[in-house]
């Protein structure tokens, strides 16, 4: 189900406190937002596009994983971004090429993998550092649609952090509807962005990034990441651990049956799980 023909964009700062405690927050701060709790960007992680300029042409190479991630050669601060990912269609209008509908039809279990560099111009050159610097999960679960009440509602999101087989918990285990923006409220801000964005300050004009790929009718959208535990806002990723990103219905399993397949790494087949080896 992977393509390397998806276009694939993420949402920042949709989660409260997410970007406080990953300090990033100050890479916003020029950046106006309508409502305190709305996102304050989308942003690209990987362009099927070989027209990009020098500066985004990392953005060209394809970095989903569902089994690995591939350790930096030039960092060390690497932290698990739990999230879930919607893959969606994209509709545009044939005269403008505008954006006019964002269609999600699967959601999943992604991993945002970020290196934590401080004087990053752009907020895409933490997200991208070749193959297998990115998760996500093999494990596709349908919507039955994006409206409030819909199957997606009922789900969550944990994650965990394994080191010598040991287990921790890396991420406060979250609703779905806990994001700040959700439903189509997120996808008609998200249209707005893909089509408005400007390359300004940590951000990128999205619209020109459609138009480099051939405006792609399909796109990986990562609605952002949840809250760090305080062991997963202080400890980095090594070689050799594992990352856990795991999306579950909370109306079917408790967090405690969550834990315990994540010991083994073993999860039932309606449970959207990413298990990468850091290599």
């Amino acid at each position: 189900m992977f393509n390397t023909t998806f276009i694939g964009l993420g949402v920042a700062g949709n989660f409260a406190g997410h970007l406080e405690q990953a300090g990033e927050a100050a890479d916003f701060a020029q950046v106006k937002t309508e409502e305190a709790v709305q996102p304050k960007a989308i942003f690209p992680f990987y362009v099927p596009s070989q027209q990009l300029n020098e500066n985004e042409r990392f953005l060209s190479v394809y970095p989903l994983s569902h089994d690995r991630l591939q350790f930096p050669q030039n960092a060390d601060n690497l932290q698990i971004e739990p999230e879930i990912a919607l893959i969606c269609e994209i509709q545009y209008d044939k005269t403008s090429q505008k954006v006019t509908a964002l269609l999600p039809t699967y959601f999943a279990a992604y991993n945002d993998c970020s290196i934590r560099r401080p004087n990053a111009r752009k907020i895409c050159e933490k997200k991208n550092w070749g193959a297998d610097s990115k998760g996500l999960s093999a494990n596709w679960l349908a919507l039955d649609s994006f409206d409030s009440g819909s199957n997606i509602d009922d789900y969550r999101i944990a994650c965990f952090h394994k080191r010598d087989d040991k287990l921790t918990e890396y991420g406060i285990d979250s609703p779905a509807v806990g994001y700040s923006y959700f439903h189509q409220k997120l996808l008609r801000w998200i249209v707005d962005k893909m089509n408005h964005q400007p390359d300004q300050d940590p951000m990128n004009n999205i619209a020109n990034l459609l138009k480099l790929a051939n405006y792609p009718t399909k796109a990986v959208m990562s609605i952002g990441a949840t809250r760090y535990t305080e062991f997963g806002e202080k400890n980095f990723l090594q070689v050799g651990d594992t990352s856990l990103v795991v999306v579950y219905n909370g109306k079917k399993y408790s967090h405690s049956q969550i834990v315990q397949m994540a010991e083994q790494a073993c999860f039932a087949d309606d449970i959207s799980a990413l298990v990468q080896k850091v290599v």
